[in-house]
């Protein structure tokens, strides 16, 4: 029997990759982070919560949790135990799909919309206070260009995740 052949050493990263890849790392964490922080202190609304409202917003007030959950990159019990809690507070409900009747729909009440019309504003005055005013406009430029490509190679598969 032949001897497996060794696997290829890793192609480690040169000192400015890392670099790089370390900065997006911690500056996605920390800035996601803040994000929450004060979403969660003017509105008591998580970042998850929040994305949920956009991506339901978006989708004209309505999603199939299957949607939801693949447009979010999370778990569907982690999507569903999400929109329980708001359910509770009156943002979502649930309700069978309008379309064949067998699945269910997330679907954003007025007081939902409500909602994430307040924050909103909140919202963009972060990213642009965090993010967007801190960099030359080349360089989010350059950053947007990035990750199009990331997304490209990665969306195949997660289809529900296109966002263009």
């Amino acid at each position: 029997m032949p001897t497996p052949s060794p696997s290829p050493s890793p192609r480690w990263l040169e000192p400015e990759q890392q670099r790089a890849w370390r900065a997006l790392v911690l500056g996605t964490t920390l800035l996601f982070d803040r994000l929450d922080d004060e979403m969660r202190d003017a509105h008591g609304l998580s970042w998850v919560e929040f994305e949920i409202l956009v991506r339901l917003s978006e989708a004209h007030g309505r999603l199939r949790m299957a949607q939801l959950a693949d447009s979010l990159a999370h778990s569907r019990s982690r999507v569903t135990h999400t929109i329980k809690r708001m359910e509770a507070s009156g943002v979502v409900e649930r309700r069978t799909s309008a379309d064949d009747g067998r699945g269910v729909e997330a679907v954003l009440t007025a007081r939902g919309r409500d909602l994430i019309e307040r924050v909103a504003p909140l919202h963009v005055e972060g990213v642009r206070e965090h993010l967007v005013d801190l960099v030359d406009p080349a360089d989010l430029a350059a950053v947007g260009r990035v990750f199009d490509a990331v997304a490209d190679r990665l969306v195949p598969a997660r289809p529900a995740m296109e966002i263009r």
